[in-house]
């Protein structure tokens, strides 16, 4: 029998398969308030084990892109409501991914009053898209203070509040892809000199308090994280005490009693792969549910399954072009191309007219 579509238990919850639709930033969130094409998009990718929706900002300051949805507001919480009755409709799951972007921003994405803010005083190279202007530099943070820090942990602990009062089941604390709580894992982001930067203990201090209070506010059994060691993407590079760095967050990140850890590996995409030894040593420091994404089909992912490297394996773009992944994997039958050209754009082209089967 496959392990990859048999039921697979998350915590306290029951997944209806080992598969995962992973966190995927799709800017139709018009005025950063979900809506009824959100609703649609999702239930139809309900026959998931567990939906991670797209990057959610906990504050007007996290927005960074633009139409990404929020959870900051009554607004949002009553537009991600049909989400979250669309996915259990299907029988799937929903986790919210909370996403802060910190540097990776421009003001022209932010509403007005919220700033740019970051570890510290640190650019992000690279351009942003906006819809105001196009193509502009990433802005300049500013260095958070020590009232901006106690006020972004209350962000993200009444975000997490908030997404469970949409009917989510738990949310992903979004420590990858180069933004604010990977900011301040990475000591090329984060040269603060007080107690939130310098070795890795005081670098990993802010996650680990967002953690701890989140935690405190929903249970443990509702919170998990998001990591992507060997990551590049914003600015992200190795650097040589990475492997023990996040050998030891993953340590601190079981003692807490983390629901889950999803690593990313983006090699598919053209960075560079995660050593399977770092996967390895990983899965040994982290006694909660492993998730693995990257680049996987069918038969890697029963492989990797059957082979005990995780427990449950997340997809991303066949994802989007696929609504019935599930059944397409289960079947063999032929799958959709993503085209990437409308990963962002506005509207249902590219993400709600995606054919299913028959």
């Amino acid at each position: 029998m496959s392990l990859l579509f048999s039921p697979a238990q998350l915590g306290n919850l029951t997944l209806q398969n080992h598969l995962v639709m992973a966190p995927m930033t799709r800017s139709r969130a018009d005025g950063n308030v979900p809506n009824a094409l959100m609703a649609e998009y999702y239930g139809q990718r309900a026959s998931a084990g567990l939906i991670i929706t797209e990057g959610t900002s906990p504050s007007p300051n996290g927005l960074g892109y633009a139409r990404i949805p929020g959870i900051y507001s009554q607004a949002q919480i009553d537009g991600w409501k049909p989400v979250t009755q669309a996915a259990h409709a299907g029988g799937a799951k929903i986790f919210m991914q909370l996403m802060h972007c910190g540097r990776v921003a421009h003001p022209l994405n932010l509403p007005s009053g919220a700033r740019v803010i970051a570890p510290s005083a640190i650019t992000a190279p690279g351009d942003i898209y906006t819809d105001a202007e196009g193509m502009k530099q990433n802005a300049a943070p500013e260095a958070m203070t020590a009232a901006d820090l106690t006020a972004t942990r209350a962000e993200f602990v009444q975000a997490a509040k908030n997404a469970i009062a949409a009917g989510c089941d738990g949310v992903e604390l979004h420590a990858a892809n180069g933004y604010l709580l990977e900011q301040f894992l990475r000591p090329n982001s984060n040269q603060r000199t007080d107690a939130y930067g310098g070795n890795i203990e005081n670098r990993a201090r802010f996650v680990l308090e967002v953690i701890d209070d989140a935690i405190a506010a929903i249970g443990k059994n509702k919170v998990g994280i998001r990591l992507s060691p060997y990551g590049v993407f914003n600015d992200m590079p190795a650097y040589d005490a990475m492997d023990a760095d996040y050998i030891w967050l993953a340590q601190q990140l079981s003692a807490r009693g983390l629901v889950y850890v999803h690593l990313v590996d983006h090699s598919a995409m053209g960075a560079p792969a995660v050593p399977d030894a770092i996967k390895q040593a990983i899965r040994e420091a982290f006694k909660g549910t492993l998730i693995l994404s990257g680049g996987y089909d069918a038969a890697s992912a029963e492989r990797d399954l059957a082979a005990k490297k995780c427990d449950l394996v997340a997809v991303g773009r066949l994802f989007i072009s696929n609504p019935d992944l599930v059944a397409r994997w289960q079947t063999g039958a032929p799958v959709n191309a993503p085209d990437m050209g409308t990963f962002y754009s506005s509207g249902e082209t590219g993400y709600t007219d995606y054919p299913t089967m028959g």
